[in-house]
């Protein structure tokens, strides 16, 4: 009897599957930080150099049965391109346990600079996309005043909905990006030149709000006066805390994992 079409209950490859693989025994929950240069990679582009770091790190990797086998990775709530973030999460199945503090050396070796593993834990089981319900983001805006910024905020908090334009695989969206915002202040720091920064919370609705529809939102809508690009960076990914306006830590359960 198999338990995924690769493997018997017992543990052992299935003889009777195409091109049967050794069962999952460890599953790790992995953060890792997009900074500097590496904001702009992509998603595929991410998920090829981590494919390679795991082979240059020679980490016992789980694979899929079938005719076209591929790693038993799991990404959840990958960050847009552009944007900086210290708070990406993915999961890994191995077919043999291992120290969480050796695979994080390991992989953060093998990536390149810009792509660094922070934390490592074992994971309890459960879907790790279901703790991801919110993130907060800081959000830097070039040649903003903070009394600019506070006062497009305000204006933003006031209103009921805040209707923005984003295109979609399916052509041109419109949607309220408003309601998923929990939080939204100016930050007391400053950034680049004295700049403005947004500290913003938002919850991960469908269709996901990104940092880029709040500033839209703000532009559009409530005066925000941007003429450059800002820098997002997400600095939390995880439960989220409505009443509080806060992130919690998605690693957390696992820590004590055996």
């Amino acid at each position: 009897m198999s338990n995924d079409g690769g493997t018997t209950l017992q543990g052992t490859p299935n003889p009777e599957a195409p091109n049967p693989q050794l069962p999952i025994v460890q599953k790790l929950r992995i953060r890792y930080a997009k900074r500097g240069r590496m904001r702009f990679t992509s998603h595929r582009d991410f998920a090829r150099a981590f494919e390679r770091a795991i082979r240059r790190a020679a980490l016992p990797i789980a694979h899929s049965s079938g005719y076209s086998p591929h790693p038993k990775i799991s990404y959840a709530g990958a960050s847009p391109t552009g944007a900086a973030s210290e708070a990406e999460y993915l999961e890994i199945g191995l077919i043999r346990a291992m120290e969480p503090a050796e695979v994080q050396a390991a992989l953060d070796e093998a990536l390149p600079t810009g792509l660094d593993i922070i934390d490592v834990v074992v994971s309890p089981g459960g879907p790790l996309a279901d703790l991801l319900q919110g993130s907060r983001w800081f959000i830097e805006l070039p040649e903003v005043s903070a009394e600019a910024a506070a006062a497009a905020v305000e204006t933003f908090l006031a209103r009921d909905e805040v209707l923005v334009e984003r295109m979609m695989k399916k052509g041109l969206r419109t949607f309220d990006c408003r309601d998923a915002v929990i939080r939204l202040r100016v930050d007391e720091r400053s950034g680049t030149d004295g700049c403005a920064i947004l500290d913003v919370v938002v919850r991960h609705d469908i269709p996901s709000v990104r940092p880029d529809d709040v500033i839209t939102g703000l532009r559009t809508l409530c005066g925000l006066p941007i003429e450059k690009a800002p820098l997002a960076t997400r600095s939390d990914q995880g439960p989220l805390d409505v009443q509080n306006g806060t992130v919690g830590d998605p690693l957390a359960t696992g820590r004590d994992a055996p």
